[in-house]
């Protein structure tokens, strides 16, 4: 079923646009929450509010890339989770990404950045990568991959991966510094 179609099922609060959303994009949002949490219960858990928050989202929205916003809302419930529960040791899960880019990400102090102005640079730096180290970091850091299946999914090595991964690190640092923002 198309993604307009689905959408206009929670518009009319057909009941099928559960269904219909899980068979879609149910393995897809198990994968972020996943990634995030290494926990089958809680990231079943992030999965069901998804749709609660769909559900109770749609109408009045009306959601134009709807993958996207469904993986935006599963990706913070996770993320909330992750936080809330905070035993995870180090070396894995969120707490190993935010770490990761721990270096790039805007510090409190010093110039304020609201969510929309970060976004917005956010993307012109995603822009201005090649397609292969915006596939890598995209999958990295939005959806939380491993190295190891970065390397599978787009058939190169794990060193290329995590080289390609620091270059784009530091290449937002600089972006972001260039652009007045304090990292």
């Amino acid at each position: 079923m198309e993604d307009g179609q689905i959408i206009q099922l929670y518009w009319d609060r057909d009941q099928r646009a559960i269904p219909e959303t899980e068979g879609k994009y149910g393995k897809l949002l198990r994968s972020i929450s996943w990634n995030l949490l290494h926990s089958r219960e809680d990231a079943e858990e992030c999965v069901s509010d998804t749709y609660l928050r769909a559900w109770e989202a749609i109408p009045p929205a009306r959601p134009g890339a709807f993958r996207n916003w469904l993986g935006r809302i599963t990706r913070n419930l996770s993320l909330d989770r992750w936080k809330s529960l905070r035993a995870e040791k180090r070396g894995g899960g969120a707490e190993a990404l935010l770490g990761e880019l721990e270096d790039c990400l805007p510090a409190p102090a010093g110039r304020s950045v609201e969510d929309v102005e970060l976004a917005e640079l956010l993307n012109g730096f995603l822009r201005g990568l090649t397609r292969e180290a915006r596939a890598m970091f995209l999958r990295r850091y939005w959806y939380g991959e491993s190295v190891a299946e970065i390397a599978g999914a787009l058939d190169c090595g794990e060193g290329k991966v995590k080289s390609s991964l620091f270059r784009s690190r530091r290449a937002l640092r600089e972006y972001l510094e260039k652009e007045g923002i304090a990292v």
